[in-house]
């Protein structure tokens, strides 16, 4: 996550109108459909005593999401207003460190999620016993991400920067061999990750479909695939697009029309905030349902 340190060049340059009012949808657009994808997990959640380790990754993702959305008014502001920053530049630093937090977490999260429910088809259901116990758990991966890195990262994010009417313009630390090298181990970190997740994947369904061969898409098992799936396709539209362009990127940030294609690929990482807008849909469409009513999803 210390690669979370780079995001722009130093001095401002600005935004082709195109690319700023792209920027200025996308958010828009990661704004509102976030907002109902938290909304319809938390109603989900609600009425859930299951305190499974899916459960806790799937609220602990939520949070993740409700965090990093609270910041991105600023963002739609800033583009809205033809990047000009009134506000201080610490608080731009927090707004721009969030979008790379959320990339990061909601990627640990994720994975997280998948290898548990890759270990729980061997009919090994994770639970907590306590609800303390959940709380205890997700306490000691938000502190030791945030206690050790945040900090650090904010004490040196941005440093360079002296012209405080603009936001999202740090990649002076990209001058850094130190910090390229870091940029290029994050990148293939996530990239080789995703890979293996996506290998292990391939072969559950391959262990599906040697065991129950025809009824296999009548199976619950065959389902819980699909759901990991889904999972898996939004790590890799949302992560791996931008990891792989970001090693190119950290080679050549001085280019301008690099710097603008960045900032497009950053903001698509944040598509990952409509994750559950499927799975809340169709229980809410189930309950409905069974009230009489009728509900097609």
């Amino acid at each position: 996550m210390s690669g979370m340190s780079i995001n722009n060049t130093t001095n401002h340059t600005a935004l082709p109108e195109d690319f700023r009012i792209a920027l200025l949808a996308l958010y828009t657009l990661i704004f509102l459909f976030g907002t109902l994808n938290v909304l319809l997990m938390s109603y989900m959640l609600q009425s859930q005593r299951d305190l499974s380790f899916t459960s806790v990754s799937v609220i602990n993702l939520i949070a993740v999401h409700s965090i990093f959305l609270l910041t991105v008014p600023f963002r739609i502001y800033y583009y809205a207003f033809h990047e000009t920053w009134t506000l201080s530049m610490y608080f731009c630093k927090i707004v721009s460190l969030m979008i790379h937090a959320h990339m990061y977490l909601a990627f640990i999260f994720y994975a997280f999620l998948l290898i548990v429910r890759y270990v729980e088809q061997s009919d090994q259901q994770l639970k907590f016993h306590r609800i303390l116990h959940a709380t205890i758990a997700s306490a000691i991966v938000w502190l030791v991400i945030f206690g050790s890195i945040f900090p650090a990262t904010m004490a040196n994010y941005g440093i360079a920067q002296n012209d405080s009417t603009h936001c999202f313009h740090f990649g002076q630390a990209l001058q850094k061999p130190a910090v390229k090298t870091l940029n290029y181990v994050i990148c293939i970190l996530v990239i080789l990750g995703w890979s293996m997740l996506a290998f292990f994947q391939v072969y559950s369904l391959l262990y599906v479909r040697k065991t129950f061969v025809k009824a296999m898409s009548q199976r619950v098992e065959f389902r819980a695939q699909l759901k990991n799936i889904v999972f898996l396709s939004i790590m890799f539209f949302c992560f791996v697009p931008y990891q792989g362009f970001r090693v190119y990127y950290v080679s050549e940030y001085n280019t301008k029309e690099i710097i603008h294609i960045n900032e497009i690929f950053l903001a698509v990482t944040a598509f990952s905030c409509f994750d559950m807008i499927v799975f809340a849909g169709r229980d809410i469409c189930k309950r409905i349902n069974s009230k009489g009513w009728f509900c097609s999803l």
